[in-house]
């Protein structure tokens, strides 16, 4: 999945319901706990890669919501995929 407007939408939807949490730190929490449990690799992969290249998290006249971009920027290390191991 490369729409990136699409996983923005997503993004930004999940972080609606979660910023109506009293503590932010827990909405934040929750967010990227949801990206990370409900989000295909792919998913999480372009959505850190447009981060890397954007890293305000805009794209032209759409972009994610200020909790959504805290969330992600600061969970990235977790919010990585992990790469299979050979043996």
């Amino acid at each position: 999945m490369n729409n990136i407007a699409h996983l923005i939408s997503l993004a930004n939807r999940i972080g609606q319901f979660f910023e109506s949490f009293p503590d932010r730190g827990e909405g934040i929490e929750g967010i990227a706990n949801h990206i990370q449990k409900f989000w295909e690799p792919r998913m999480r992969t372009a959505m850190l890669n447009f981060l890397e290249a954007q890293p305000d998290g805009q794209l032209g006249e759409t972009g994610l919501s200020e909790i959504a971009l805290q969330a992600i920027s600061q969970n990235r290390e977790r919010l990585t995929p992990k790469m299979p191991t050979t043996a």
